[in-house]
């Protein structure tokens, strides 16, 4: 690990939407500032994602200052939604997990819905802090996370992609491989590690700030979704349930949980605090 840095950033302001690279983020106590503070949900208050729509995966958000968001998707006008004041939130489902948000203006709801083709509203969480612990068998005391799937933050290492593709090229899909990083929609890309390296950490330094591995990232449908045309395939599923498969789950990098809030840059070293 002594040659481990931090290949690259990712930041997915709307969930399911593609998101920013930048070279440097603000490590905040539920994740990246700026990632996933904004999500879709439908009109049962149900969080809308690439697993429903994979026309998502070709929809984007810029962030802007303040915290607001510009939305662009192929046969759209751009359009820039402010934060909303939090005069009145609304319950949103995150699998299963009620969370309070705010919803966006009128605009925000017509153009989402206006692009997927069916109603949907687009909802801001004012509060992380307090809206939504994170999952609870895997939490400490107080944390809290963001939209993302469970936790704040999802880390991924070159070294262990490059022995995917290889897995995935002897198999019976070889034809949809190599794939990229972005199918697995990380926020922090770790290079110059060993193959699966992470699978053996549990505390971790990028730069200055101190994380905690809380558990495994289990993989879902979104992975089959090429981020460049919406399409499905089998792959990294299938060459992952055979190789990477773990109480009936599927795995591909791990979730992260900042110990104290800090910033992290492209370049920074990565280390390795305690391991299981």
């Amino acid at each position: 690990m002594g040659n481990a840095v931090v290949q690259s950033i990712h930041v997915h302001p709307v969930k399911a939407f593609r998101g920013v690279s930048p070279r440097t983020a603000v490590v905040e106590p539920w994740g990246l500032a700026g990632d996933r503070r904004w999500t879709l949900i439908d009109d049962g208050g149900k969080v809308v994602t690439q697993r429903e729509s994979p026309r998502l995966a070709l929809a984007a958000a810029e962030p802007l200052a303040g915290g607001g968001v510009r939305l662009s998707a192929p046969g759209r006008q751009p359009l820039t939604v402010e934060v909303p004041e939090p005069a009145e939130t609304i319950p949103v489902d995150v699998f299963r997990t009620k969370v309070e948000a705010v919803p966006a203006a009128a605009a925000a709801h017509a153009w989402c819905s206006a692009y997927l083709g069916t109603e949907v509203r687009l909802v801001h969480m004012d509060d992380p802090a307090v809206r939504r612990p994170v999952v609870p068998e895997y939490a400490l005391p107080g944390e809290t996370v963001n939209f993302a799937d469970g936790f704040p933050v999802l880390v991924t290492t070159v070294a262990s992609l490059d022995a995917l593709n290889s897995l995935i090229a002897g198999g019976p899909h070889a034809q949809e491989g190599p794939l990229p990083m972005n199918r697995f929609r990380p926020n922090l890309v770790i290079a110059g590690t060993e193959p699966w390296a992470e699978d053996d950490w549990t505390r971790i330094s990028v730069g200055d700030v101190v994380l905690r591995v809380a558990r495994p990232s289990a993989r879902c449908v979104v992975t089959t979704t090429d981020q460049d045309t919406a399409a499905r395939g089998r792959e990294p599923l299938f060459t992952l349930a055979r190789h990477r498969k773990d109480g009936g789950k599927v795995l591909f990098g791990q979730n992260l949980v900042p110990l104290a809030p800090g910033t992290v840059r492209v370049g920074d070293p990565v280390r390795v605090l305690a391991r299981r």
